[in-house]
């Protein structure tokens, strides 16, 4: 089974994410520093917050410098799928630069608070392996008030306003805007395809 490196930012939620890898029976190390990532398959990056603080502590682990190499699958959560883009509307921050692309402030219309806060359909635009086994349309539950405009990366969109960035992906790269680990068997079935354990 393979080995997946959960990244501990100090600005992340990540008690939710490590019940739902938990429940998988997933192989996972909690870790802080590139170091104790050596013998990952994979890594998850999950966030909770802003750009600015997240960023300032990726960087001054180094973890900006390894994931810039690109040599393992690496998943992005929510504030963590944002910063795998190249610049954040929030602080007007430069971000990781793994995927092409502006994180914007979401504007979902007079109608729609913001920010946006609850469970939206999955619509797929391309192949995506993190969907195998979930339906389109299936529900998921997102909290964000930025978001990635849907471009050549987006591989899944869901809609709040105007057209959002659901999943992203670019090779190994993969990030999913919405709460995997708060989105019951829908999510859980995504994580399990990107961790690579039946669920």
């Amino acid at each position: 089974m393979a080995r997946t490196a959960l990244i501990d930012t100090s600005t992340a939620n990540i008690a939710s994410v490590r019940f739902a890898l938990e429940r998988l029976d997933a192989r996972y190390d909690l870790v802080r520093d590139p170091d104790e990532a050596r013998d990952s398959d994979r890594l998850i990056l999950p966030g909770v917050g802003a750009a600015g603080p997240a960023m300032t502590a990726l960087r001054s682990r180094g973890w900006d410098e390894l994931l810039a190499r690109r040599e393992r699958p690496l998943l992005g959560v929510c504030l963590g799928m944002q910063l795998l883009f190249e610049h954040s509307a929030e602080g007007d921050v430069a971000l990781l630069g793994l995927l092409p692309g502006r994180v914007e402030r979401l504007d979902p219309g007079p109608d729609r608070p913001w920010p946006h806060m609850g469970w939206n359909t999955l619509q797929p635009r391309a192949d995506e392996p993190l969907m195998d086994g979930v339906e389109a349309g299936a529900h998921v539950y997102f909290v964000h008030g930025y978001y990635a405009p849907v471009a050549d990366s987006t591989s899944v969109e869901t809609r709040y306003g105007p057209a959002i960035t659901a999943i992203a992906r670019d090779g190994e790269i993969a990030g999913c805007q919405f709460h995997p680990e708060r989105s019951g068997a829908v999510g859980a079935r995504i994580l399990a395809n990107f961790v690579k354990v039946s669920s």
